[in-house]
């Protein structure tokens, strides 16, 4: 059933989500909140069990590192394949299929034999976790535009920025009873019910006269469209530079800080949390910056400023000064700038195409995460260190910074993303 059934009669300043029912509204961004977090909890609730899976299976950290990259490679992969499916579709059905993917690849990981099975099967877990996050933000574009949209989207990163500080530590307790195998079990409930959840609160956003029906064609020229959209392809990019610096961060921390600095694994998983916590504070500030500046201004100011933490950062790390706090206090300015990112990039970007909401949602995450894939076999190469780890943090804010000021520029957005909004109550 369409949103557009259920809801009072179509008012010209008020976009379909502000008028659902309250209660209704309320549920729905929840559950797309779970839905966004699945794939931060899919990535993150086994990083404190990964010194440990390399010593079980064998392998090298390096290798053991390719089975985060993998997860990565297939929610890029499955965003370019679900988004233009949930267009012509629908949303309901992509979604709720590829959770269900997602849960049997996890059952799947639980008993997986060899590390070559395992990111076998941490590819598919990607994929559908793909299907949970570009449908989740393809309904965010159906039920809201603009303004509304950022403020929206800073709101479901309070959600999404909870599953980093749980996933670790969820984990970290998890192996104190248990092996890492352990961890895939607990995965596995918490994506059967985000799936149960979804089936039960979230509708089908877009109507049938609204669906795209081009076939294999049509996907690629609607591609082609938002290819040719300058601003749209350097704000996707801004994003997934700076989601480069995030992985960096993700996939090297636990080699760094445990078998570098000494942290047990719980004790990682909570500074993991501290990280988190300046990223979901940092997108909840985003709401109330947005009532004094315009996203384009939030958007090259955290840069600036990220860019400048990255650099103190990698400054610390090649001459050791500063200890484990020189490392971690430039570190978690840097994710909080990236945390003011996260929210702006991709609500600039999707408003500027609203027909084709679910195929741009799905370009933006797969370049999101595909480049951000990249990260995490760099630092690998270079050492697995806290120089490699600073390296890349470093390298992914400078060209997103340089992305953003040289291809995305203000004159070049439409005018009710660049006007500051004054909102109430928030």
């Amino acid at each position: 059933m369409a949103v557009t059934e259920t809801v009072a009669p179509p008012d010209a300043d008020l976009s379909p989500g502000e008028l659902l029912p309250a209660g209704r509204r309320f549920r729905v961004v929840l559950v797309l909140g779970l839905l966004t977090a699945l794939g931060p909890l899919t990535i993150d609730m086994y990083l404190p069990a990964l010194p440990t899976i390399t010593d079980d299976l064998a392998a090298t950290a390096a290798a053991v590192q390719l089975t985060l990259t993998g997860t990565l490679v297939g929610i890029a992969l499955g965003q370019l394949l679900v988004g233009p499916l949930s267009d012509a579709v629908g949303r309901r059905v992509p979604l709720l299929v590829g959770v269900g993917v997602h849960v049997l690849a996890s059952v799947l990981c639980v008993v997986a034999p060899t590390l070559a099975v395992l990111g076998a099967l941490r590819v598919v877990q990607g994929l559908g976790a793909a299907a949970a996050s570009v449908v989740a933000m393809a309904i965010v574009r159906d039920l809201f535009s603009g303004l509304a949209a950022a403020r929206l989207f800073s709101r479901l990163m309070l959600v999404v920025g909870v599953a980093p500080i749980l996933a670790p530590t969820i984990g970290g307790q998890v192996l104190q009873f248990t092996s890492w195998r352990g961890v895939f079990v607990v995965l596995t409930l918490v994506a059967a019910a985000i799936l149960a959840s979804a089936a039960v609160v979230v509708p089908d956003t877009l109507p049938v006269a609204q669906r795209r029906n081009g076939g294999i064609v049509g996907t690629f020229r609607d591609y082609g469209g938002l290819l040719t959209d300058r601003v749209f392809v350097g704000l996707i990019l801004v994003s997934g530079l700076a989601m480069a610096a995030l992985i960096a961060y993700v996939s090297g921390s636990s080699y760094v800080l445990q078998d570098g600095f000494g942290l047990s694994e719980q004790q990682f998983a909570f500074v993991f949390a501290g990280g988190a916590v300046g990223l979901i504070g940092a997108t909840q500030c985003n709401v109330r910056l947005l009532r004094r500046w315009t996203q384009q201004q939030i958007l090259a100011g955290s840069l600036l400023a990220g860019l400048a933490s990255g650099l103190v950062l990698l400054i610390l790390a090649v001459t050791e000064v500063g200890g484990l706090v020189g490392i971690l206090v430039p570190l978690w300015l840097v994710l909080a700038m990236v945390g003011l990112v996260m929210p702006n990039a991709p609500a600039l970007a999707l408003s500027r195409h609203g027909e084709v909401a679910g195929t741009a949602a799905a370009l933006f995450g797969a370049v999101q995460f595909g480049v951000g894939a990249l990260a995490a076999p760099l630092v690998g190469v270079l050492g697995i260190g806290a120089v490699a780890m600073a390296v890349v943090v470093f390298g992914g804010m400078l060209a997103a910074a340089l992305v953003c000021f040289l291809v995305v520029r203000p004159h070049r957005l439409p005018a009710e993303q660049v006007e500051p909004v004054a909102v109430a109550g928030h």
